[in-house]
């Protein structure tokens, strides 16, 4: 008995950690939140993983990290849309009343507005954070009132490029931080120094955004001049059946392939030439960091973010075009295939990207953060 009282004083006196997010479904915010919350854990602080929903295909939660679901169940549900908003403000306060984390990380979107409002008269400090292109997480003019309004409420405000800045109000720019992502673990090895396949690849979601239809056309641009080469589009998403399609009908669907989602992205990548982000925006994108890390040539659009530019030096460790510009594309493409050496070179600059986004150190970053922020 005393033993088990001890422990619970012991657990009490640690700091504690929440995280505030949608779900745990696989993501780039989704991801970052995870692979925090596992070091964390391992420094010795308490974890708590709030979440609105429970999806499949999540991100399995590290152990010894609390989950809790903010969902108003089926019982707790009304008719009225006011009334359900209402009562999931109260259940999220309630939430942080009996967990009493020293703080909370929230991201993306309303997430923020509601962490902002439901620790006020608590002892826990919300921090918030922009992830992705912060005029999509509050497109419209009261999305982003709103956000000028609470934001400079929070404790702590984190940015993960510097032109996001400029979307906000001076308060928000003169105390928010911007903190980078920390790579993989699974990508900080030595690169691959063997002869490379003749393999162009890329990862993401098949959607309007991710553009991979811009790559294709680009790649049957130039296929008959690199006629050893395929591409591989990697993930999944509503345009699968229309990129197949617009494939066969550019003929080259025998050298195009669209395996789905794959486990092992590290291993699919590490042996190929070259690889392509075609966005129209993203935050900071992990498969870009991913891809730089595997010590790849790299071809990506300038972002309206940034997360690009924070990344990439146009030239010198990879190729930065414009956003949905298919004949810079092309020219990029032919510029790199074309000329093996210039290929290789900027491939093994890209790599030094592992030392300035190794876990330990990036890692390190947030947690002074996060302590300077719980200390007040």
């Amino acid at each position: 008995m005393k033993e088990k009282i001890q422990n619970q004083k012991n657990l009490l006196q640690k700091k504690h950690i929440a995280f505030y997010i949608g779900s745990l479904h696989k993501g780039g915010a989704e991801r970052v939140f995870v692979n925090l919350a596992e070091y964390f854990l391992r420094e010795g602080y308490r974890v708590t993983m709030v979440t609105q929903y429970r999806k499949e295909d999540e991100y399995e939660l590290p152990v010894g990290a609390t989950r809790v679901i903010s969902d108003l169940t089926q019982q707790e549900l009304h008719n009225s849309r006011v009334i359900n908003f209402y009562r999931r403000v109260q259940k999220l306060h309630r939430i942080w009343k009996r967990e009493r984390p020293d703080m909370v990380l929230s991201c993306v979107g309303k997430n923020n507005f509601m962490t902002v409002v439901t620790t006020m008269f608590t002892k826990t400090r919300p921090v918030v954070s922009v992830v992705g292109e912060a005029g999509e997480e509050y497109p419209n003019r009261l999305m982003k009132m709103l956000a000028n309004l609470l934001f400079p409420h929070a404790a702590g405000i984190i940015l993960q490029t510097e032109r996001s800045r400029a979307f906000f109000n001076k308060k928000i720019q003169k105390k928010a931080v911007v903190l980078p992502n920390s790579l993989n673990p699974d990508f900080i090895k030595p690169r691959y120094e063997g002869e490379r396949e003749k393999r162009i690849v890329s990862v993401g979601r098949m959607d309007a955004n991710k553009n991979q239809e811009m790559m294709i056309r680009a790649f049957a641009a130039l296929a008959d001049k690199y006629s050893e080469y395929t591409l591989t589009i990697y993930g999944d998403g509503e345009l699968h059946t229309h990129l197949e399609k617009l494939a066969f009908a550019l003929g080259v669907a025998h050298r195009v392939f669209l395996p789905g989602m794959i486990t092992d992205v590290a291993a699919e990548l590490e042996r190929a030439s070259l690889f392509l982000l075609t966005s129209y925006s993203e935050g900071v994108s992990n498969a870009l960091i991913e891809a730089l890390a595997t010590g790849l040539g790299v071809i990506a659009t300038d972002v309206p973010s940034g997360g690009t530019a924070e990344l990439m030096e146009d030239g010198v460790n990879g190729l930065v075009i414009p956003a949905g510009d298919q004949k810079a594309l092309e020219q990029a493409m032919d510029r790199m295939l074309g000329d093996p050496a210039y290929l290789e070179r900027l491939g093994r600059e890209a790599a030094t990207i592992q030392k300035r986004l190794a876990p330990e150190q990036v890692n390190r970053l947030w947690r002074k953060y996060f302590e300077t922020v719980m200390e007040g």
